[in-house]
């Protein structure tokens, strides 16, 4: 699911002088670390770079198993009422969308607890909270008497893995120069993306293996608590608090106030949005529109197609970084919408015809360009606000800095908008078509916005957004 950032500008400066009088590292107990400075050349040269590095790889594992958990229910949700639970379909798509929107409101406070607990501390807690959703979704699919409520209730917890990408997201950035942020925080993200795709490919296989004419369905759930459980002793032992990072409520009421974080924040709705959005109900529409294909026989297990959807959007999405950087962003970001439109009028035109592989195909076509959009509408993020901020160097990298930040929680938003409008498709026509005409009309929408407001104006173009 939503994210692999791609790098800002790649013409980098030099490194800044250093300071020779900058006081040395010192640690403290409880994994503190004093006078971090990564823009400081001997000390990231001396220790810096391998400190970074450390948390980075440890921070990644815990995202990763954030985005696998926030997933969880995309998987689960469609196999509930073969396993005897009496869920109409407007239930399972609650139980699908949830997650996205629990996910997409914690991003917003999630970005300012790594300053208040600290990034070791932080990600202990955090990845420690994805065993209440894991251990809570293989006690209740256990029992077909579940009610919906409680069901309901289990799956909004998963919502703790959305939110976990923005405190991640917000660590990392403090151990990193300015000229390697972009790279560490793009393989923090894919890290991320990579859990929905893995989820999807997993459980399946997991719940069936073995089971015969029942499913494991518990295993969903229990199967991931080693793999927390590590995550949690991988921070405690190998990561570290910087006393250095400081929240910026500042630059986030600052960055509020700008009407291109409202308009950016649209365009990373319809691209992350989409993504996200598509990537927990494709398992729904294959069981929907293609029983037979829902889950393909593999050695006495069950195999579903659907991860690949999040993984070619998940590996797409650095493209959209690359060819933003010399294209432009803003042009990219319109051929992805113009892409995501065609597209999902092929497939509302298509269905008819009844062909999985030509369904799989243009989806998986739909997702890789949601990714690039991904990509793209992230690249302008930094360039737009550096132009439009006023002030110093220091506040519009601050305002931009935020406005990623919360660009990225508004985003979310869209893992619970495309299946709730699927939802009301089913229930008003019996189908989906009414959703895809939506879909269809939303990204020309987005597209003339794009044009009118960074690709037609002449300032904006000529710094190639």
């Amino acid at each position: 699911m939503t994210e692999t950032v791609s790098a800002a500008p790649t013409h980098i400066a030099s490194p800044p002088a250093v300071d020779a009088g900058a006081p040395a590292l010192s640690r403290r107990p409880g994994r503190w670390i004093d006078h971090w400075d990564p823009e400081n050349h001997a000390q990231w040269e001396a220790e810096g770079r391998n400190i970074a590095r450390r948390n980075l790889r440890w921070s990644i594992f815990a995202e990763f198993l954030g985005f696998v958990v926030w997933q969880l229910w995309s998987i689960v949700a469609v196999t509930l009422p073969t396993a005897g639970f009496a869920l109409d379909t407007g239930q399972v798509f609650w139980l699908i969308s949830i997650p996205s929107l629990v996910g997409a409101t914690l991003r917003i406070p999630y970005s300012f607890l790594v300053p208040i607990f600290g990034g070791r501390n932080w990600t202990i807690i955090s990845a420690g909270l994805l065993l209440a959703p894991a251990i809570l979704l293989g006690v209740c699919v256990s029992n077909p008497d579940t009610p919906f409520g409680v069901l309901l209730l289990v799956a909004a917890l998963a919502g703790f893995g959305g939110g976990n990408f923005a405190s991640s997201m917000s660590n990392i950035t403090y151990f990193y120069p300015q000229r390697e942020k972009g790279w560490a925080l793009g393989l923090n993200a894919a890290g991320g993306n990579l859990g929905a795709s893995v989820a999807q490919f997993v459980v399946p296989i997991v719940i069936t293996i073995g089971a015969g004419a029942s499913l494991n369905l518990p295993l969903a759930g229990f199967i991931w608590v080693p793999f927390i459980l590590l995550a949690m002793f991988g921070a405690y032992r190998y990561m570290d608090n910087l006393s250095n990072a400081k929240a910026d409520l500042a630059g986030s009421a600052a960055a509020l106030k700008e009407p291109h974080l409202w308009l950016l924040s649209l365009l990373y709705i319809g691209t992350f949005g989409s993504f996200i959005g598509f990537a927990s109900v494709f398992p729904k529409l294959i069981a929907d529109q293609f029983p037979e294909f829902s889950g393909i026989a593999v050695a006495g297990a069950s195999v579903s197609l659907a991860f690949l959807g999040a993984l070619v959007g998940s590996l797409a999405r650095p493209y959209g970084g690359r060819l933003s950087d010399r294209f432009g962003g803003a042009r990219i970001t319109m051929f992805a919408f113009g892409a995501m439109g065609a597209l999902a009028l092929a497939v509302l035109l298509t269905l008819p015809v009844g062909s999985f592989w030509l369904f799989l195909g243009l989806f998986l076509l739909l997702f890789a360009s949601a990714g690039i959009g991904n990509g793209s509408t992230y690249r302008m993020v930094p360039i737009v606000f550096a132009l439009r901020a006023s002030g110093d160097d220091v506040a519009r990298k601050r305002k931009a800095a935020a406005a990623l930040g919360l660009i990225s929680a508004i985003g979310a938003y869209g893992g619970f908008l495309i299946p709730q409008a699927l939802n009301l498709s089913f229930q008003a026509t019996g189908g989906y078509g009414g959703a895809f005409v939506g879909f269809v009309a939303g990204y020309v929408v987005l597209l003339g916005l794009t044009y009118v407001v960074y690709v037609r104006s002449g300032h904006l173009r000529e710094h190639k957004i």
